[in-house]
């Protein structure tokens, strides 16, 4: 099956060329933001790695990084954590190319003589099912909200992987806030969208950029690089478009249409 496939490893020198998959106008601000930030965590062990058919096409991605470096709230010492799978086309899922590039990371993972490879899903939006992961072998840890984390290892004597609470960060948080990280290169269109929207609300919108994995981990939410609060309660974990957050406003803010 592989000969009809190939993967390709994103790198510092290829990525211009191969391009971030999600993001692939490599002129477009979300893309120089992922980029800078792909560039600084590849040094730490994040690798991105491109499916493409023998004709070039590409069909999915899958975004992985030792855990102690993950841009997600949980502990999981001597693990590979995967922050994103995506096959893109509905006419190419279950076919094994998610099962593929799974297999690819668990690979890298017994090379750097790591325990196991875990990773976050839900059902809900942005991020993986479980169920891919579930027919890999995979086995739920631990659970919050709409969240589940997810391992599979090999050396039963490392401590199973569990997520940091992130409810517990929301209450700090006063007014309208949007905390978000250049993880997502989809991230930096949303956040100019909420600010220009805040703005016509007369709102006063205060934005944290996230610098570090460690940050990203004491995130107030799931998602850990994306998180809008108001006055302590997280109104979303994942990315907004304008029209998402006008309604959300006009819900919050009590006024009609």
């Amino acid at each position: 099956m592989m000969g009809q496939f190939k993967i390709i490893e994103v790198t510092p020198k290829n990525v211009t060329q191969e391009t971030l998959f999600c993001s692939k106008d490599i002129k477009s601000n979300g893309f120089k933001c992922k980029q800078d930030w792909f560039l600084e965590q590849y040094e730490k062990g994040l690798r991105l790695k491109i499916l493409k058919s023998a004709d070039e096409k590409m069909l999915g991605f899958i975004e992985h990084v030792p855990a102690i470096h993950a841009w997600r709230p949980i502990e999981a010492a001597e693990f590979m954590f995967v922050h994103c799978i995506v096959v893109y086309s509905k006419k190419d899922r279950n076919k094994g190319l998610g099962s593929m590039l799974i297999a690819e990371v668990e690979k890298e993972a017994k090379r750097k003589g790591l325990a196991g490879v875990c990773v976050m899903s839900s059902k809900g939006a942005w991020i993986a099912d479980q169920s891919i992961f579930i027919d890999n072998g995979y086995e739920i840890m631990d659970q919050l909200g709409r969240f589940e984390l997810l391992s599979k290892k090999w050396d039963t004597a490392i401590p199973n992987p569990k997520l940091i609470d992130w409810t517990k960060q929301k209450a700090k948080y006063k007014g309208w806030n949007l905390i978000y990280a250049n993880q997502c290169p989809w991230h930096e269109k949303s956040v100019e969208a909420i600010l220009n929207t805040a703005m016509d609300f007369d709102i006063d919108l205060k934005i944290t950029k996230l610098e570090t994995a460690q940050e990203a981990k004491n995130a107030p939410s799931g998602f850990g690089v994306f998180s809008l609060l108001h006055d302590g309660k997280l109104i979303e974990d994942h990315y907004l478009s304008a029209t998402r957050f006008r309604n959300i406003l006009k819900k919050e803010l009590q006024l009609g249409t």
